[in-house]
């Protein structure tokens, strides 16, 4: 792509150190927020006290109604050392936030985020002397361009990909207007909204005049080794290669042990960075993740030491004490090779 980066300093930056080592991925903000069991009244605030609909769990509406909070967790990773935040935006974006009648609130909620996260990571920086970059969160909303919703009706859809355009076309511009250093389009479930997002992030690069670095992560939902949508990790990467990615990778569903291989396929013939972010472990009865920091850490310090990745986080059930055990066993692993051009 033609378009120059944004911030070029700051990009070549961020190059020169995944070139000396595995830059680290921050934890879970779901379980983080989860954690703070907090009600119905916290979730409302002052401003939404008077909202028709319920708004318990829906955690990125608390990026205005408990902005401390928020900043709070991006501190807390950033103290174990982490180098990249992710914004609390993973459901808003128009069609997540429909649920909770709140879709208006999209843009809001996304530059808010931006700015709470990029705030967070300059404040670290200035401390620790050590550049940290804001991640601007893009989820899969929770509806599939591919899948029909009705099994009696196998051609329907209750969304179509203009739709899903217009809900990250908004997004990406309230994460961009707010700071963001990074765009990741996140849990992948259904590689055509995939495409949908990443026609959303151009289109508004391309408005702009200048791009910011693309990562992107899909989800393998169970031991198929496949997405939701059908695809073998090595289709997955062929299908969104064309958005030039920074970054590919997969998060969730699945435990760091059970996610190695298909991250090793990936490996293997990706031209770009390769991350992943993992769960602590597979879920109990209870929905619950059990899997210790230490026991995580053992298992995620094969994928820096077989040279896997450049980038390692965590998602389901990961806390900071997670983090700072995989920031301790990955130090003097080397990263994957770098494939990718440096822009100028």
């Amino acid at each position: 792509m033609s378009l120059k980066w944004h911030n070029p300093d700051r990009v070549e930056a961020l190059f020169d150190a995944l070139g000396e080592r595995i830059l680290l991925l921050d934890g879970a903000m779901g379980t983080m927020i989860q954690n703070e069991q907090l009600d119905e009244a916290a979730f409302r605030g002052e401003r939404f006290s008077d909202h028709a609909d319920d708004l318990k769990g829906n955690n990125d509406l608390l990026t205005l109604t408990k902005p401390d909070l928020v900043t709070r967790i991006h501190q807390d990773f950033l103290e174990v050392g982490c180098d990249l935040i992710e914004t609390n935006t993973f459901n808003a974006n128009r069609i997540s936030q429909a649920d909770y009648a709140l879709e208006e609130l999209s843009e809001e909620i996304n530059r808010k985020a931006a700015k709470l996260a990029r705030q967070a990571c300059d404040e670290s920086a200035e401390k620790t002397g050590r550049p940290r970059y804001a991640v601007g969160v893009i989820g899969p909303t929770n509806r599939t361009a591919s899948i029909s919703p009705d099994v009696s009706s196998p051609g329907y859809r209750n969304i179509d990909f203009a739709k899903l355009v217009e809900a990250y076309t908004e997004a990406a511009r309230g994460l961009l207007d707010g700071g963001a250093d990074l765009i990741l389009i996140e849990t992948i479930f259904d590689t055509l909204n995939a495409k949908a997002a990443i026609y959303a992030v151009y289109e508004e690069f391309e408005r702009r005049g200048e791009r910011w670095p693309l990562m992107i992560s899909g989800t393998i939902t169970d031991a198929s080794g496949r997405t939701l949508s059908g695809q073998t990790p090595e289709a997955f990467y062929i299908s969104i290669e064309h958005g030039e990615p920074f970054s590919v990778g997969f998060n969730c569903a699945l435990g760091a042990d059970q996610l190695k291989p298909h991250i090793k396929a990936l490996s293997r013939m990706a031209d770009c960075l390769v991350s992943a972010h993992p769960n602590a472990g597979l879920p109990n009865e209870f929905g619950e993740y059990d899997q210790t920091a230490e026991e995580m850490a053992e298992i995620v310090e094969a994928y820096a030491r077989d040279g896997l990745v450049n980038i390692i986080g965590g998602c389901c059930g990961t806390t900071p004490e997670h983090l700072a055990a995989i920031a301790e066993v990955i130090d003097g692993h080397s990263p994957r090779p770098i494939r990718q051009q440096k822009a100028a």
